[in-house]
Parts: C-alpha cells; sequence; structure tokens
C-alpha cells in the first residue's frame, strides 16, 4: 500500500500544480527555463513592440542578450521602450522601425528591406509578430463592417503579407523562425468576441500550414496562445474580476516557447488552460460548456462583470 501511495503521489503533486499553479501547458512547463544559447546575438524583430506583450517581450530578448529590431506605429513609444531598455540592460543594440501592419505592400517591402539591413545587413533570425486589432467585443449581429475590416488587416492579411515578404531571405540562407502570438481564441469559441476569433483562427491555419512547408528548409514556426492577459487601457477595470496573467510572465513563456522549438504554447490560468485541454482530447464536452456559457458570457461583456469564471456554468440566464 505504501509502495502505491509513493507511486500516486507524484501524479498527485502535478494535478495540484496543473489545477492552481499552472499558468502554460505541460510541454511548455516542462521545457523550463529559455536557454540564453538560443537567444544571444540573434536579430529578433519584435513587430507590435510598443506596448503590453510586445513591450515585455523586448525585454526579455534583450535580457537574454538578442539584437533587437522594435516596430510599432507609435514611434514615442517605441523610443520609451528602448530608453527603458538601454538604461535597466545597458544595451545600444536596438534598432526603432516605425511601420503600419496593415499598409500596402510597397511599404512592407521596404520595411522589410530596412529590417533585413539592420546589423550591418545580418538579416533577421527570429520575427516575433505581436501585432493585433484592438480585441472589439460586440455581438455577432452588430459588429461594425469597419471593424471588420481592421481586425483583418491588421490580424490575418498584414501578418501574412509580411510574413510572405520575409520568408525569402530566411529560405536562401537556410534559417529563420517565425513566433507567433496567437490566442486561446484560436483554439476555442469564443462567444462575444467572434471576429476576433476568427481573425485568430486564420492565423493559426496560416502558420501550421506554412511550418509544414519550410520546416525542412530550415525555418520554424512557434505558435504561441495566451488566455486572458493583465494589460493597461480602457479593458483594465473589467480585466480586475478576472485572474489573467501578468503580460511581464506572459512574455517569459513566449520567448521560452519559442527558445524550445515547440510548435505551440497554451499559455493561460485555470479555466481556460483546463478547457484547452479538454477541446483537444475531448472536444465534444468542451463545446458543451462553451454553448452553455456562451450567451451569459456575452451579457458579461456589457455588464463589465466576469467573462472566464467557472462560475458561469451555474449562472442562471436571464
Amino acid at each position: 500500500m505504501l509502495f502505491v501511495a509513493l507511486l500516486l503521489l507524484p501524479l498527485l503533486l502535478l494535478a495540484l500544480h496543473f489545477v492552481f499553479i499552472a499558468d502554460g501547458d505541460f510541454a511548455l512547463t516542462l521545457k523550463g527555463p529559455s536557454p540564453r544559447k538560443a537567444i544571444e546575438n540573434k536579430v529578433v524583430w519584435i513587430i507590435g513592440a510598443s506596448q503590453n506583450i510586445g513591450e515585455e517581450l523586448a525585454k526579455e530578448y534583450a535580457r537574454l542578450g538578442a539584437k533587437l529590431i522594435l516596430t510599432s506605429r507609435r514611434v514615442n513609444e517605441l523610443e520609451r521602450v528602448r530608453a527603458s531598455l538601454k538604461g535597466r540592460y545597458a544595451l545600444d543594440n536596438v534598432v526603432i522601425l516605425p511601420g503600419d501592419i496593415s499598409a500596402g505592400v510597397d511599404q512592407l517591402k521596404e520595411l522589410v528591406r530596412k529590417a533585413e539591413a539592420a546589423f550591418e545587413g545580418a538579416g533577421i533570425d527570429i520575427v516575433v509578430h505581436n501585432a493585433a486589432s484592438p480585441r472589439l467585443k460586440f455581438p455577432a449581429a452588430d459588429f461594425p463592417d469597419d471593424a471588420l475590416r481592421q481586425t483583418f488587416d491588421v490580424n490575418v492579411v498584414g501578418v501574412i503579407r509580411l510574413t510572405q515578404l520575409i520568408l525569402p531571405g530566411m529560405l536562401r540562407r537556410g534559417k529563420g523562425q517565425f513566433v507567433v502570438v496567437s490566442s486561446s481564441a484560436a483554439k476555442l469559441p469564443s462567444p462575444g468576441q467572434t471576429v476576433y476569433s476568427a481573425s485568430k483562427h486564420a492565423v493559426n491555419g496560416y502558420f501550421n500550414s506554412l511550418r509544414s512547408e519550410v520546416l525542412q528548409s530550415g525555418v520554424k514556426v512557434t505558435l504561441a496562445c495566451p488566455g486572458p492577459i493583465e494589460v493597461s487601457g480602457s479593458e483594465n477595470e473589467a480585466a480586475k474580476k478576472d485572474k489573467r496573467l501578468p503580460a511581464r510572465r506572459c512574455a517569459e513563456l513566449i520567448v521560452q516557447a519559442g527558445a524550445h522549438d515547440l510548435m505551440e504554447a497554451w499559455i493561460s490560468y485555470q479555466p481556460i488552460l483546463l478547457l484547452l485541454y479538454v477541446m483537444q482530447y475531448v472536444p465534444a464536452l468542451a463545446f458543451y460548456v462553451v454553448n452553455k456559457v456562451g450567451p451569459k458570457r456575452v451579457k458579461s461583456y456589457t455588464e463589465g462583470s466576469s467573462v472566464y469564471s467557472m462560475s458561469l456554468l451555474f449562472k442562471k440566464s436571464s
């Protein structure tokens, strides 16, 4: 009996860790911290680097010794991030490259040319796709057409166009990596965020297909799928009602996933992390749960109440 108990104890501890402590999937957690040798002296281009997860990604890559190219539409914010990196890490290897991912092809070509030419024409080792349109929350029937176009222009079309322009250089050098900040909404139905969820499903479909095309040519793809994250801005008051992962920790895990060449990583607290596993292995049960909470979740957005709590399962519909 004692022998059986000793065998079961590690499983019990692992289960308790998953329920109460875990903020990433098992594969990501077991890999451990990012090895510095995977990042040091690499040219890392972070697209969407001016705030929140993007800013924290810049700090984490800087901590690991990367040479950074930072892109965003907001030049002043990029300058602030660069100054912060220089002050914290005494880092001079930071290039500011303002740009709009939803711009035309000619403008994106020029953006890529400048990025490739940075650091004496060393090319780009790692591209971090973090630019994203605001996550607007409307019932599906009420979603504005201009917001629909903006969401797909930034989250999908811009990301794909830029990737197509970057990819030839990586293929010529026989190496490179795309680290794509997607979302748990790319893995799970997301009532109240139908358009955002659709855009992230499209991103996952594109990069999972791209990986199969280019992996044998030396180009890797890592998809990071974060759940609810603490960010600055207008959502902050509503976000306090849910347990959200700090942006700093999210960035650390995204870098970790890329440094270990994981194909996909799930980054979240419960209950989203558990629901991702249920969707992966028992999809009928996951759909049952999401279908049950869907209308309540949309209503919670309008009320400013919790949208990620398990209590939605038991909350009465009005």
